[in-house]
């Protein structure tokens, strides 16, 4: 280095280990920023951890197979990441070719709170419903839904949630109003999405809809399914393979708050994706549990196929 010469050996061989650390600490942060999503907050924190573990491994015991194997699977997490939230880093490639940086140092109050998106949701709900417009949303609750579940994913939108999308989307007259819409988080993430119906033969009396809805909460757990019915209007939610029917649009709303605020920290894992997040878990609760014990004693730790029933809606 230029300025190697005017250092002891130690303090240089200190700093440079400082400032390494340092960016990629900063680096870390600046993606956190970039994402402005909790699920993501997770995720970099198990990439670092992974980043951590191959470093001592790597560097200080010298394990050449097992630091092989932590570089492949840090570089696969990092390309999940970079698949899940492709969207926020297009952005942020825009903004930096334009010369646009004050994005990092904005306030988070522009990004859509849970209360606000449940919110989008009922009062689209409320007006489909007095309109008896048929409609489905699945709705992730905590975890990522692996779409492989789906009979057909539908198609890609990826779009911020609002009333008059989800109104718009369930009209009769477009291409999408068959099948659901899948909601993960802030954004209407797919549309016309063909669910599994149920095989009970009390949910045969039920339309298709009030099937799929069945259906898919019967197989994964991670979801609610909202339904209104085009025959009656009356709102369902379905929610491990049951639908509480019938609700009102504030009954319905308080189920939402509940399920989705009480859920939206469980750490069940599903897909290669979510590696990293489950060890973020583990490895933030490990660190903390080291500074922990040193003052305690212990450390808590498809279906538009079908023909449509009367009670379909």
């Amino acid at each position: 280095m230029f300025w190697s010469g005017f250092f002891p050996d130690n303090l240089m061989i200190f700093l440079q280990l400082f400032l390494d650390l340092s960016l990629v600490g900063l680096s870390f942060y600046l993606v956190s920023i970039l994402v402005k999503e909790r699920r993501a907050q997770r995720m970099i924190r198990g990439l670092l951890f992974l980043i951590i573990i191959y470093l001592m491994c790597d560097r200080i015991l010298k394990l050449q197979i097992i630091s092989f194997l932590l570089q492949q699977l840090i570089l696969i997490c990092s390309l999940s990441i970079g698949v899940v939230f492709q969207s926020d880093f297009r952005r942020f490639l825009e903004q930096i070719g334009r010369g646009q940086i004050q994005f990092f140092w904005e306030s988070d109050s522009i990004i859509p709170k849970e209360d606000t998106i449940i919110d989008e949701i009922v009062d689209a709900v409320k007006e489909l419903s007095q309109n008896r417009t048929g409609a489905l949303i699945l709705i992730e609750t905590f975890n990522t839904l692996e779409e492989r579940v789906f009979l057909s994913p539908g198609v890609q939108l990826n779009a911020e949630i609002t009333k008059e999308l989800l109104q718009t989307i369930f009209q009769t007259k477009t291409l999408l109003h068959d099948g659901a819409v899948f909601v993960r988080g802030s954004e209407i993430v797919s549309a016309s999405v063909i669910l599994p119906l149920s095989e009970k033969s009390a949910s045969k009396r039920l339309g298709t809809r009030h099937r799929a809805a069945m259906g898919i909460t019967e197989l994964v757990e991670n979801c609610v399914c909202v339904v209104v019915s085009e025959e009656t209007g009356s709102i369902s939610l379905g929610e491990k393979g049951v639908l509480n029917r019938p609700l009102t649009s504030t009954k319905l709303k308080e189920l939402l708050e509940e399920k989705l605020n009480v859920n939206q920290d469980k750490e069940v894992v599903t897909g290669v994706t979510r590696i990293s997040r489950q060890l973020g878990f583990s490895g933030w609760n490990f660190i903390t549990g080291l500074f922990k014990s040193k003052k305690s004693s212990s450390y808590e730790q498809s279906y538009n196929q079908l023909p449509k029933s009367k009670d379909d809606g």
